[in-house]
């Protein structure tokens, strides 16, 4: 190898080799220090545009659980309602017996209205609840439970009102027949089943939402975060080479002494 002054290929050389091992060693730093794989766009730009999907999909996920969860609270918010209503049926079914006793005076049977008549007031109250602001026996809804949209639950209109008019309807005790109370209680006793039926399939739906969920952030997390454990050891290397190569550079530079060496 000739011994020249102007040009010195080594040290080109090994001044390349340490900028790329320079860059690759701060890539590894960007990544130990952030986490994440995809420090710039140009890192991994499809695995970026496939990960801003996965996350939305993730995010939307999340966001269709809670009105999931929000409904199976507006439901049991209903059943508890019509639990009530059950218990005032079955109280003015108690009263209705009790008032045709024979030995009962018509002061007693009185008192018997003075309850009767309170109980359809609050059998009308029941009707009348809210939840939200949203009448939880007026409305049918729709739940979603997808996190596209694509996939909803209906949630049936219950009309307790209706079903209970033979008994909020009655002038008094005398005027409802334990027949129309009974109906009365079936009609409430079927709209809680109902219920129950709804609350179960959006406790079915909600937990795919939660598996669906989990699942999203799985791919999107091979995709964005960084294997410590791998990143670490291209770290060693990377440093290791930038001090052999700052080690290198320092003797090809020096190899310019040999040509003044024989000069002198």
């Amino acid at each position: 190898m000739s011994v020249v002054i102007n040009s010195n290929y080594a040290a080109s050389v090994a001044s390349n080799n340490l900028a790329s091992s320079s860059t690759m060693l701060q890539k590894s730093l960007n990544r130990l220090s952030s986490g994440s794989k995809i420090v710039n766009p140009s890192d991994d730009a499809g695995g970026l545009a496939v990960s801003m999907r996965l996350s939305a999909a993730a995010r939307r996920s999340g966001a269709a659980s809670t009105n999931v969860a929000n409904s199976v609270s507006y439901l049991q918010t209903q059943d508890g309602a019509l639990k009530v209503a059950g218990k005032v049926l079955e109280r003015v079914s108690e009263l209705k017996v009790l008032a045709q006793d024979p030995t009962k005076s018509s002061t007693d049977v009185a008192n018997y209205d003075t309850e009767f008549s309170q109980l359809k007031l609050q059998l009308t109250s029941l009707a009348a609840e809210k939840f939200n602001g949203i009448n939880l026996f007026a409305n049918a809804l729709t739940a979603q439970v997808s996190e596209d949209g694509s996939q909803t639950v209906a949630l049936s209109s219950k009309a307790l009102a209706t079903g209970t008019t033979s008994i909020t309807g009655a002038a008094n005790l005398a005027a409802v027949s334990i027949t129309q109370i009974n109906t009365a209680i079936d009609a409430t006793a079927t709209l809680r089943a109902t219920n129950g039926a709804e609350q179960s399939r959006l406790g079915f739906a909600a937990e795919v939402l939660t598996t669906n969920k989990a699942n999203l952030e799985a791919a999107n997390s091979r995709i964005v975060d960084v294997d410590v454990a791998e990143e670490s050891t291209q770290l060693a290397r990377w440093n290791t080479l930038v001090q052999a190569g700052t080690a290198m550079l320092a003797q090809a530079n020096g190899s310019a002494q040999t040509a003044l060496r024989l000069l002198q």
